[in-house]
């Protein structure tokens, strides 16, 4: 009998609508993760749930609202049909669910759906190029926890990056190209911020801010978050023919700042300040069009440069559900086999 592969796109997880109650549930879920905000217990329990959730979900609704589409969140949309695209590529012997760590469809729920159906291997997917305890981590995490309850315990394997996969850099190369990137003045390579005290742990002996991974991928990089930003970007500007000059790598999303650096928006502002008209950014660290992107770059960012003298910040449009990309998946998938 053909044996049956179970495959789990996982991702971090959207709000189930734009609306006051279903953003505070999402993240009173994604704050009270311990990978997410690593606090003190009982400090992240009076940060998160009597400070931050009250006061961020009324703003975080107004952000989802932009986004929001007829079929849904932009994020839970694209997984499906790349979920949709992947079943039929990879064929019967496969199951593809979508898993998402926070909210629905959830991740413990494919989950159940796997161990009902004695599947006889799981390859779990997380959707971030780049590993990050955040990301990555938080849901290998689940996934442990909940499949050492199942008396069976399936064959689980486990791609926890591919920020150096071939097809990745060939297909977003190619989503990049789409956008002449020659007739821009500057290219900005936009990644999620982390916070110091979470990269630190992953190489203790060096502290994130002093690792010279701007300029080669150093020897404690395999899982270090900012070292491999910086090698997916000089593999990027490899394919594409950039020139050093051409192009920055910044941070987005902070916190504070004792986050990766230098910052997103902060780049916006110098860039424009110098007289820079029109820049493209690209987020290799997004496989999927979400609030970061969507709203952060296209919008915010795009205000904030022409607040100090731009013109245009063109956002570059994730893989999303692209072909190629599906294509390069289903590579990854079967290699795994």
């Amino acid at each position: 009998m053909t044996k049956k592969t179970a495959i789990i796109l996982a991702n971090v997880g959207t709000p189930d609508a734009p609306t006051v109650p279903a953003v505070r549930k999402y993240l009173f879920e994604f704050l009270n993760d311990r990978r997410v905000i690593d606090l003190p217990w009982l400090l992240q329990k009076i940060l998160v749930n009597l400070i931050i959730v009250p006061f961020r979900a009324p703003k975080s609704t107004k952000l989802y609202k932009k986004l929001w589409t007829e079929k849904g969140s932009p994020l839970l949309v694209i997984s499906n049909e790349t979920r949709d695209k992947l079943q039929e590529k990879l064929g019967e012997n496969y199951a593809v669910f979508v898993g998402m760590r926070y909210r629905n469809p959830s991740l413990k729920t494919a989950l159940l759906t796997i161990q009902e159906k004695r599947f006889d291997k799981v390859v779990v997917l997380p959707m971030f190029p780049q590993y990050a305890s955040s990301t990555t981590g938080t849901i290998v995490q689940l996934v442990n926890s909940e499949t050492a309850k199942w008396n069976v315990t399936p064959e689980i394997v486990t791609v926890s990056q591919f920020y150096n996969n071939p097809g990745f850099i060939k297909a977003f190369a190619a989503q990049i190209s789409k956008y002449n990137p020659v007739e821009y003045d500057h290219i900005i390579f936009s990644y999620h911020g982390l916070p110091f005290s979470q990269t630190d742990r992953v190489h203790p002996e060096i502290k994130t801010a002093t690792c010279y991974c701007e300029t080669e991928m150093p020897a404690h990089g395999k899982f270090c978050y900012k070292a491999t930003c910086y090698e997916t970007t000089r593999l990027l500007a490899r394919e594409l023919g950039f020139p050093k000059s051409a192009y920055s790598v910044a941070f987005q999303s902070r916190l504070t700042k004792n986050w990766l650096n230098p910052f997103s928006d902060e780049e916006i502002i110098r860039l424009a300040k110098e007289g820079k008209k029109r820049i493209l950014v690209a987020a290799p660290a997004f496989i999927a069009d979400c609030l970061e992107t969507i709203v952060e770059i296209g919008i915010e960012y795009q205000n904030l440069f022409e607040k100090n003298g731009g013109e245009k910040v063109q956002l570059v449009k994730s893989l999303n559900s692209n072909n190629d990309w599906v294509d390069v998946l289903a590579e990854i998938i079967t290699s795994k086999n």
